[in-house]
């Protein structure tokens, strides 16, 4: 953008604001009008893409057997037992009353989990608890010892000691409307709230992936809600203080208002849906779209306290701030695109709308804003105050003074902070995505700590031949495989099909304990299962279990929370077991455990190679648009050193790196060039128009666009830190940590850009 274009550009803006003005507002109303078109999707599966391998292997293992979403009740009662009359009697009466839970397809639960016996030659399958509230104590010690020492319901449906139960609903969810998890939970609720309405005895706890679900789309909508007035309120006391001009501050705030409307309708005009995400992308835009206004603004108010009138003001300041806006929007802008390098489709929607309302709030800046100066009244008092007694000359000169100290003062610090990136683990546990604050984590923790694991693995174990799981030699095959994860660490539950065989063929023997083993023959197992699955009522089939052709078996382990690294592990010990010890068996595995363990860590490689290209891109912009290849490689340190040395940090602090954090780097790379573009660019307008010295020019960029740096980093330190808050862990480690990338960019810009700019320039010519 040369000289004579912006000068022309910022007389045509400052003598037609009117026309401006109308024209901005067509295209916001038209563009704000797909809003109406957004809708959240509460599905776990949206993280994932189409062709995610782990995804088609889960796809698969439900296509074959029962779907695994579900909704799980546990019952905790207060007196510790859950073999009482008056438990077990509420038992049945959420096991029927789950039956009409919308999309429901099955309901297990101790009441009717299908007991057999042996009755003369017949085999007697029936309910283990039928109109509990009439049991003798003999019935309830009888119910209690069967149900405890039970291998399908221990760890599973009830706990080992009797104190809680559950009823786990599984559901089939057609995928047709958006609001299928929501109606399931407030269904589960209502149930739930009738049966604390009459119990008070009693607490229940809702759990399973259709409550993680939902949990989703409420901490996406709670996160709208909530932060998007909060950040609004921040920047307009932040904007309003440091900016003290009333005009300046509304304009502003019209500008990232118009920004988000534009990117969010954006969103909805292409169809992309709302996960929590991207739900994030209000307050993100909001904060990206105060720093073009902000060093528009501090420029145009500076010019009017030196003296000048309102139109020759905001000209001075297009034609100063026009370039450098135009670069820093383009350069955050590519930052936020690398998120399309993610495994993880909501970050590829996130980053793409965060980089329309980016893009659409500089031309707001250049347009709408300084189109709205100057038809309102603007009121600043003039100040001659001597530039020696600004606070900014007085911080070039402190940086100017201790130059060599804080050169290799703050490349130590760089370099002891980037040592710790090591101390960092990827790690990513799905349930504590959600804090504390949202139901779903709290009921998930007590139901992992008192029954069972949520974290499991699906084995889809393949015999091949129709009928041929009845085959003695593969059964034996499964039932080694189960005995051998029962007694691996981690592993709290194991259901197989071979327990069924095992209780079965012991029924079939007079209850005999000595037979208490799998059939000898083909032809035994078969008849035992057949016989078994003709007595079972409808909706409690073995389909969850064995497939149509009775060639293949689902085996599901169950474990402890597990850290992603684990969970790989265990999957690849898994996996050489199998492979080892049953070389003929073909098997897969699926599960939403292994899928986000998976997506966790192939997310950070594909994030690496996407932040290169984004580096890639913004390196050549930066050397073009500076024109020297000299000051833009030198602008490469500040840009670079801080994301390593918040990432040294976090390791130090935290020490756990999630989906969320594999973007941060690529996304604030683009964010932290602003404040090095402007500084270099004022720099350099120094050398090149002024003829200053390297020293000189350093306090002219001070002193022009030190404020602004201030300013607009303080607000975009401030608007992540309130995405920080969120209650969705992966927008909150994200804002976390890239606010702390802003705050160490900023210093760095102060503190060791100048310093590095002396050693490496020297009396050169810019």
């Amino acid at each position: 953008m040369t000289y004579s274009f912006t000068q022309c550009y910022a007389n045509f803006i400052v003598h037609h604001p009117w026309r401006l003005l109308l024209l901005s507002l067509l295209v916001i109303v038209m563009t704000a009008s797909g809003t109406r078109f957004l809708a959240f999707s509460n599905d776990y599966r949206d993280f994932f893409s189409e062709d995610n391998p782990e995804l088609l292997a889960f796809e698969e293992l439900q296509d074959t057997f029962n779907k695994t979403d579900n909704v799980m009740f546990v019952l905790a009662p207060k007196n510790g037992d859950v073999f009482t009359n008056e438990t077990l009697a509420i038992v049945e009466a959420i096991t029927d009353e789950a039956w009409q839970t919308p999309y429901s397809s099955r309901v297990d639960s101790i009441s009717n989990y299908q007991h057999t016996i042996a009755e003369d030659d017949d085999l007697i399958v029936a309910d283990l608890v039928r109109d509990a509230a009439s049991f003798s104590q003999e019935d309830l010690d009888r119910t209690r010892n069967i149900a405890t020492h039970e291998p399908l319901l221990v760890h599973r449906l009830t706990s080992a000691t009797g104190h809680v139960t559950a009823i786990n609903v599984t559901l089939q969810l057609p995928g047709k409307s958006l609001d299928e998890a929501s109606e399931v939970v407030a269904a589960t609720r209502a149930i739930r709230d009738e049966i604390l309405a009459k119990h008070s005895n009693i607490k229940i706890y809702l759990s399973g992936l259709t409550m993680m679900n939902n949990s989703f789309g409420e901490a996406a909508k709670g996160d709208m809600q909530n932060l998007v007035p909060i950040m609004f309120a921040v920047v307009i006391v932040v904007l309003g203080f440091l900016l003290r001009s009333f005009t300046a501050t509304v304009s502003t705030v019209i500008v990232i208002f118009s920004a988000i409307l534009f990117g969010m309708g954006s969103m909805g005009w292409l169809g992309w849906k709302l996960t929590p995400p991207s739900s994030s992308a209000p307050t993100i835009i909001l904060t990206m779209a105060v720093a073009d206004a902000v060093h528009l603004l501090v420029t145009f108010l500076h010019n009017m306290r030196a003296g000048q009138n309102k139109q020759t003001a905001m000209a001075d300041s297009l034609r100063v701030n026009l370039q450098p806006i135009f670069i820093t929007s383009i350069t955050t802008a590519i930052g936020f695109l690398s998120m399309n390098f993610s495994d993880v489709p909501p970050f590829h929607d996130l980053g793409n709308v965060v980089a329309i309302g980016v893009m659409f709030a500089f031309v707001l800046s250049v347009t709408t804003l300084p189109a709205l100066m100057m038809v309102l009244p603007v009121r600043v008092r003039v100040n001659t105050m001597n530039l020696q007694k600004h606070p900014m000359t007085k911080l070039a000169d402190i940086v100017l003074n201790n130059r060599r100290s804080l050169l290799w003062g703050m490349g130590l610090l760089a370099l002891i902070l980037i040592s710790l990136l090591p101390m960092n683990k990827l790690d990513d546990q799905f349930v504590e995505y959600f804090d504390e604050t949202i139901e779903f984590r709290r009921d998930t923790d007590f139901v992992v700590a008192n029954l069972s694991g949520i974290y499991d693995i699906h084995y889809f174990l393949k015999q091949g031949e129709s009928g041929g799981i009845n085959e003695p030699e593969f059964l034996l095959q499964v039932e080694n495989f189960a005995n051998w994860l029962r007694e691996q660490e981690h592993v709290m539950h194991v259901r197989s099909v071979t327990d069924i065989y095992k209780r079965l063929n012991k029924n079939m023997h007079g209850d005999d304990p000595n037979y208490y083993r799998l059939p000898e023959s083909r032809e035994l197992a078969a008849q035992y299962l057949l016989l078994y699955e003709m007595s079972l009522p409808y909706g409690l089939d073995l389909n969850d279990q064995i497939d149509v052709d009775k060639s293949a078996t689902r085996l599901t382990v169950t474990f402890e929370n597990l850290h992603t690294e684990e969970i790989l592990q265990i999957e690849q010990k898994i996996s050489t077991w199998l492979v080892e010890n049953n070389p003929d068996m073909a098997f897969s595995a699926g599960s939403a455990t292994m899928m986000f363990a998976h997506i966790g860590k192939r997310n950070v490689q594909s994030m690496l190679f996407g932040t290169t290209v984004a580096l890639v891109f913004i390196s050549i912009i930066l050397m073009a648009a500076l024109r020297s290849f000299r000051v833009g490689f030198i602008s490469l340190a500040p840009n670079l050193l801080p994301a390593g040395m918040a990432f040294g940090i976090w390791g130090l602090m935290v020490g756990q790196i999630g989906m969320s954090l594999s973007v941060v780097t690529g996304m604030t790379l683009g964010i932290v060039v602003d404040d090095t573009v402007h500084f270099l660019s004022k720099y350099l307008r120094a050398r090149r128009e002024k003829g200053l010295n390297a020293e000189d020019a350093i306090r002219y960029a001070f002193n022009t666009v030190g404020v602004a740096l201030w300013v607009t980093s303080l607000v975009l330190v401030a608007g992540f830190v309130v995405l920080a808050q969120s209650h969705f862990a992966l927008n909150a480690h994200m804002g976390a940590m890239t606010a702390l990338t802003i705050a160490i960019a900023l210093i760095m810009d102060f503190l060791f850009l100048p310093p590095l700019l002396m050693k490496l320039e020297g009396n050169k010519h810019a």
